[in-house]
Parts: C-alpha cells; structure tokens; sequence
C-alpha cells in the first residue's frame, strides 16, 4: 500500500510543477511585453522594471496554483486511468479512496499555504507595486502615459496627448482639461510639452510651448478668455497622493486582520462593510480551490480514462473557468447585498465541492 501511495504521489508532483510553471508564464507573458516596452522604449531603469515584474508574480500564484492542481490530477489519474493501471489495483481489492486520501491531504497543505500567501505575500505585494508605480510616474511621466488615451492619473486635469517621443521626454498635441464644478470645463491647448521631473520634491512639472489657455475673467470668474503663450508652466500631482508613504490602502493591499479592524470601524459608523467581507471571505476561499478542485479532478480523471495531455489541459481550463466564472457571479452577488459575503463567496466551493464528493463517492463504493 505504501508503495502505491508513494507511486501515486510521484505521478501527481511532476505535472504539478510542470503545469505551474506552463501556467505561471503564460499569465506573466503580456506583462513581460509591457514591462519589456518600458525599458527598451520609454526609459525606466532595468531595477525598476524588475520590482514590478517581483511584485506581480505573486497575485498570479493565487490563479495558477488551484489551476496547476487541478491539472496535475487529471494528468497523472488519467493517466494511470488510461494505461488501465487504476482497473489493476481496484481488482487487487484496494479501495481507491485510500489512494486519493494522501492527494486531498496535498491539496489541503497547499490551500493553507495559499492562505497565508494571500494573507500577507499579496497585499504587501500588491500594495508595493502601487508604489513603485507612482515612483515610475514621478521620475519618468512619460512612461505612465499612452497617446491617444484620456490620462486621469493627475490630480484637477484629465489630458488628451497625439504623440510621445520617449527618447526626447517630448509630447505633441497636447490636451488639457480642467473640469470646474458649476463652470465651463477649462480647456489648455499646446503644440508641444515636456514634462520636467523632480523627483526628492515628489513634484512634475509640465512645460507647454506654442499653444492657448482658457483664463477666467478677473470681471467674472464664471467666464473665461483664451490667452495665447510661448510657454506655460504647470505643476501636476500624481493623485491625491504624492509621497508614496502616505497611500492609503486599498482592500486588495491588507491583511485579514486589517480587513477586520475596517470592518469593526465601519459598523460602528453605520456603514455596510460588504465589499471589505467580500475580500476576506474571497482571500480563503479562493485558497482551499486547491483542495476543491484535486477532490472533483481526482475522480472525474478516473471516470474519463483519458491519457492525452492536450484533452486533460483543455478539461483542465474549462473547470477552472467554470469556477472563476462562478466566483465573478458570487462577488457580485455579495456587492449587491443578496446574500451574505461570507455565504456568497463559498459558493463556488459547495457546488465544485459537492459534486466532487458525488463522484468521489460513488467511484469508491462501485
């Protein structure tokens, strides 16, 4: 017996590595384009660059590590199911539930692993990557910009930029709105800008050449008229928030525990704290999809003998969403105050789980 567990142990952690990594950079692929384009064309440092590529892994791992489970399973017991190996040791009189017993003790280990990991990696994580994205904008502005894109990143304006040359730090066509509350939407039109960075001041200072600006009247303030310059200085904020030591979390960047200490302040001030229930309540559950998705994997790989790698994989990513699928519809539910967040966001796992345990059961006792 413990060499059937040792063998079945042995077929499952190979795929599970293999499928981890397959996954885990097939996510990370159009980050890396992104992060490729900032280095080779819009001039952030490589250290720079390889901090957001750190602090993006992480929040990956939540996805692709339940997904890698589920496909290791169905490789390693299709496998074994395929090759006929399963029907050998059911008619040696071996009860399979006390060969998938040591898989679930597996999927159990790597779920609270997971949420330790979602716990306290991925909000340190996710909350440093903020960081050193506004860094980014502050010591390179051009960086954190797009042509053709309507930019809110700065505090007060909204702008419009046609063309950016990177290597010259230079905008073509630039445009700047300024919406006013109970006035006319001030408008900035510029030929040219450059932004001139000053980082220790967490200040950016924006220079237009060759354009007009909508000044209000000293008459009346409600009305504007268009001044034309050579040269306009602006200084923008990145956010309501320059020095990145006083970013304020959000829910994604705390702690469980953080999460708790807001939702005891909110209930005392009268305020529903479903979004931050929600959050706590989706950190665990999507961690024991670990478990979850090794119980239903394992018997529905024994049930389908199928020993192709390309069939396991495809079965693989439509389970896996189905269930994303499923926690989607559960969020929803739980920000709209259906039902609780913490029923809401289990859902998923009851309904994989339940008819997991099903089959599982039914395999064992025919």
């Amino acid at each position: 017996m413990k060499i059937l567990r040792n063998y079945f142990l042995k077929e499952f952690i190979s795929p599970l590595f293999l499928a981890l990594g397959v996954l885990t950079f097939v996510m990370l692929l159009g980050n890396l384009i992104k992060l490729t384009d900032l280095v080779i064309n819009k001039g952030v440092d490589i250290m720079t660059v390889s901090q957001l590529f750190l602090f993006m892994m992480p929040s990956l791992l939540t996805y692709t590590l339940p997904i890698a489970t589920l496909t290791a399973t169905l490789l390693s017991l299709g496998r074994l199911s395929g090759d006929n190996e399963i029907i050998a040791i059911r008619a040696s009189g071996i009860n399979l539930i006390t060969l998938i017993v040591p898989l679930l003790i597996i999927g159990t280990i790597l779920s609270l692993i997971l949420v330790v990991f979602n716990d306290r990696v991925i909000p340190y994580a996710h909350f440093s990557l903020r960081k050193t994205l506004i860094d980014v904008g502050v010591k390179n502005p051009t960086a954190a910009l797009e042509p053709g894109v309507f930019i809110n990143s700065f505090q007060k304006y909204i702008l419009f930029v046609y063309g950016i040359d990177q290597k010259k730090n230079r905008l073509h066509n630039v445009r700047i709105y300024e919406p006013q509350e109970g006035k006319p939407t001030r408008t900035i039109v510029a030929k040219q800008g450059e932004f001139i960075a000053i980082p220790e001041k967490n200040m950016v200072k924006l220079k237009l050449i060759d354009g007009t600006s909508d000044e209000p009247d000293p008459k009346n303030p409600a009305n504007f008229y268009k001044l034309n310059f050579k040269t306009y200085f602006m200084t923008l904020n990145l956010g309501k928030a320059q020095d990145t030591s006083e970013i304020r979390k959000k829910p994604k960047d705390m702690t469980i525990q953080e999460l708790r200490t807001e939702v005891i302040k909110l209930e005392k001030e009268g305020v529903d704290p479903a979004p931050l229930l929600t959050e706590i309540n989706e950190k665990i559950s999507l961690a024991f999809a670990c478990f979850i998705f090794i119980l239903l994997g394992s018997s529905l790989a024994i049930i389908t003998r199928r020993r192709e790698k390309s069939l396991n994989f495809g079965m693989a990513f439509l389970i896996g969403g189905i269930y994303y699928l499923l926690l989607i519809g559960a969020e929803a539910i739980s920000l709209q105050g259906y039902l609780h967040p913490t029923f809401a966001m289990w859902l998923p796992n009851m309904i994989m789980g339940t008819l997991g345990a099903i089959l599982t059961v039914r395999l064992c006792v025919s």
